[in-house]
């Protein structure tokens, strides 16, 4: 199950949005919560007159079983204090659907980041320890960074660290409750800040890229993916002429 978490700059539902398009995934059924602010809209997808009518809402399911994969897209924020009862029913759809494993692509604040987050690449990986055994070393093959725990109280004592993910949403308490729940969880995040998140998209849906081989590999990086014709209206339509 591939899933984003709404967090700063909406990167992760980006970055989804390049892989359902991209892999051309089955729209198979809806996440029917009353965690997420209700919403309807066109088909984000669309790829002739025919299809563009099709209605969509706040969280789809996409399916493609010729890569055993799963995608849950959401397209809402939170509810103000739902962000629990969200988790419960997302892990317990996880656990009777049998998905074996989950990734979250999230983002976190820039400009919350600690002096050790600031060295090196933007981009973080956590995995629950059911996941980690089950990897073994492979994202120190892969030469990623995990995302480091910070100090509690900076300046007061900085030898108990815990795990902070500002601007992150929803992201920690999923994590920490695949964790207890014996979930395979890997999450998957890029600092950023808000504005144009479109490059951070195609930066954070690589960095996934690089793990699971969705698609092949190019040397430019952004011309493996396809854009959804819904981001035609992203952003005051500056993306470039050649991504279309």
């Amino acid at each position: 199950l591939l899933q984003p978490a709404v967090s700063v700059g909406n990167v992760g539902q980006l970055a989804i949005d390049l892989v359902i398009s991209t892999l051309d995934m089955t729209k198979v059924g809806y996440f029917y919560t009353d965690c997420l602010v209700p919403m309807v809209g066109n088909n984000p997808y669309a790829t002739a007159e025919e299809n563009s009518t099709e209605l969509s809402i706040n969280a789809e399911v996409y399916s493609l079983p010729s890569k055993k994969l799963v995608v849950l897209q959401i397209r809402s924020p939170f509810i103000k204090n739902k962000y629990r009862p969200f988790c419960e029913t997302l892990l317990s759809w996880v656990k009777s659907s049998r998905c074996a494993r989950v990734v979250v692509l999230s983002s976190s604040h820039a400009y919350q980041r600690d002096d050790e987050q600031l060295l090196g690449t933007p981009l973080r990986y956590l995995l629950t320890p059911d996941l980690e055994k089950a990897l073994g070393g492979l994202m120190q093959e892969l030469n990623w960074k995990e995302m480091e725990k910070v100090a509690a109280y900076p300046g007061i004592n900085d030898t108990d660290k815990v795990l902070h993910i500002p601007g992150g949403g929803v992201t920690k308490l999923l994590f920490t409750e695949s964790c207890s729940k014996g979930i395979q969880m890997a999450v998957l995040l890029k600092f950023c800040s808000e504005g144009d998140n479109i490059p951070d998209a195609f930066v954070l849906v690589n960095y996934l890229n690089e793990w699971l081989q969705l698609v092949k590999s190019e040397v430019k990086a952004s011309s493996q993916w396809k854009i959804p014709s819904s981001w035609r209206l992203l952003f005051g339509n500056g993306l470039p002429p050649a991504l279309f």
